[in-house]
């Protein structure tokens, strides 16, 4: 049997949350149940208490459409604590992934109409916690440091001109990168959960992949040779939750299937 341990901060279930109610005469009420926990708030023995649900009810006649809109007008209305990741807003930059009703998942692209009855909020799963809904990745950035993700090759730059592509090698990059790196994926692997320490997760294998697979790069034999490795690549089972919860539809399976072919390939 296989076995993990979550980490720190996992359970919530001990605490108490606080209730923050609608402003009165609202009409149109959304509760959500956020996750909260900040290293700061210590308890009697002062080390930091466990985390907490703490549940807000929005009106959303004065919110805006998406999850995203109401985090931000919680924090800037009711509780300027609450603590979160975001950026663009348009589902291109990854930082304000989250999962939402039991999905990881973009809270800007994520609509408030999608979810039945009160939205739960956690930070991404398996992941160590800064604070409240930011997951802490700095390993898993060490991750995509370990595929050296930049063009690499060895004969000189064309004078003059950019590196050409034909359309067809171009068109073997669709579906690769457009990665935002928001790790949904990743964090919705068991094999991941199970081995983050030596399994490179789907998101780091789809960008290797991407790398691999350009024409214009010249490395790739290093590039599978970094990959050749029971865990690295290895452990990927096909479990497809990858693939499922991605926000931008790609399919970090099928790149890794490819890698594995490649593998394959080159020892024939």
């Amino acid at each position: 049997m296989v076995e993990f341990s979550l980490p720190a901060n996992s359970n919530y279930k001990k605490e108490k949350g606080k209730h923050f109610k609608a402003p009165e005469g609202a009409k149109r009420v959304k509760k959500f149940h956020v996750y909260r926990w900040s290293p700061d708030d210590l308890g009697e023995n002062g080390k930091p208490k466990n985390p907490r649900i703490d549940t807000y009810e929005v009106d959303l006649d004065s919110c805006g459409p998406m999850v995203l809109d109401a985090i931000i007008k919680i924090k800037d209305e009711v509780d300027s604590t609450l603590t979160f990741r975001r950026s663009c807003r348009e589902g291109i930059c990854g930082s304000c992934a989250m999962n939402i009703d039991g999905t990881n998942t973009l809270a800007c692209t994520k609509g408030i109409d999608e979810v039945n009855g009160d939205i739960k909020i956690f930070p991404l799963p398996h992941m160590p916690v800064v604070k409240d809904l930011v997951p802490d990745l700095k390993h898993v950035y060490a991750q995509y440091e370990s595929i050296q993700p930049w063009m690499q090759t060895q004969s000189a730059a064309p004078a003059n001109q950019e590196r050409l592509q034909s359309p067809e090698d171009r068109e073997k990059l669709n579906g690769l990168y457009e990665c935002i790196l928001c790790f949904c994926c990743q964090t919705s692997c068991p094999s991941y959960w199970w081995n983050p320490d030596r399994y490179l997760g789907p998101a780091i294998l789809l960008q290797a992949y991407r790398w691999i697979v350009d024409s214009r790069d010249q490395m790739t034999g290093e590039r599978l040779d970094n990959l050749e490795d029971p865990f690295r690549l290895y452990r990927c089972h096909t479990i497809m939750n990858c693939a499922k919860t991605c926000p931008k539809g790609l399919n970090p399976a099928k790149a890794i299937a490819n890698i594995k072919q490649l593998m394959v390939e080159r020892r024939a």
